[in-house]
């Protein structure tokens, strides 16, 4: 059950160029963005910071970049965010078979070694305490540029704080990335949990 519940989005009208982000690259507004827009600046900071990390501009796919979203939540345990981030690598084009093979990439045919580098330093800086070796940066640096590790970690970084904010907020899954969930990581133990509307 959610803590708070989310607002219309007509509440506050001068956010609507923010959610509109939310609609091109989710389909819909986010209902823990419903729920921040009680603080109108921070709803507006999140949707800032949520276009400079996504931005299409970068050099790390987009579809991948959710994939590491969704590795930092899994760490995390935010079973709102990781529906979320297998709904955003869906929109950006990740095949069906890597989406159902995130749990397991290290061992996924599926994964280049580029990409499981990028995951396990995903995993890694999500772990609390930080679980980032030099040896580790330094395999990264040999395979991805110090501008697209930027990029990861910005995406790392964003998760952090999407992830703490759900699942404190037990924010109600919205019915598109519940259903992806459910049918690509549900025989593996994906549940809604707490997010269940």
């Amino acid at each position: 059950m959610p803590r708070l519940l989310p607002l219309s989005p007509d509440t506050t009208p001068e956010l609507k160029p923010h959610f509109d982000f939310f609609l091109g690259t989710l389909g819909f507004t986010p209902n823990s963005v419903l729920t921040m827009q009680r603080r109108p600046k921070l709803a507006q900071a999140l949707a800032v910071m949520n276009a400079a990390v996504m931005d299409p501009e970068g050099e790390v796919d987009l579809g991948f970049r959710r994939l590491v979203g969704h590795v930092v939540s899994k760490a995390s345990g935010c079973l709102y965010c990781q529906a979320h981030t297998l709904l955003g690598a869906k929109n950006f084009g990740v095949s069906d078979a890597k989406l159902a093979d995130i749990w397991t990439y290290a061992q996924s045919p599926h994964y280049s070694e580029r990409e499981r580098l990028a995951l396990d330093f995903a995993l890694a800086a999500a772990s609390q305490p930080n679980a980032v070796t030099d040896e580790q940066f330094a395999q990264l640096q040999g395979h991805w540029s110090d501008g697209e590790i930027v990029e990861i970690l910005g995406v790392v970084a964003l998760f952090a704080f999407l992830n703490r904010w759900n699942d404190t907020l037990g924010t109600p899954l919205e019915a598109a990335p519940e259903a992806l969930a459910t049918r690509t990581l549900g025989e593996q133990g994906w549940v809604p949990g707490k997010h269940a509307e």
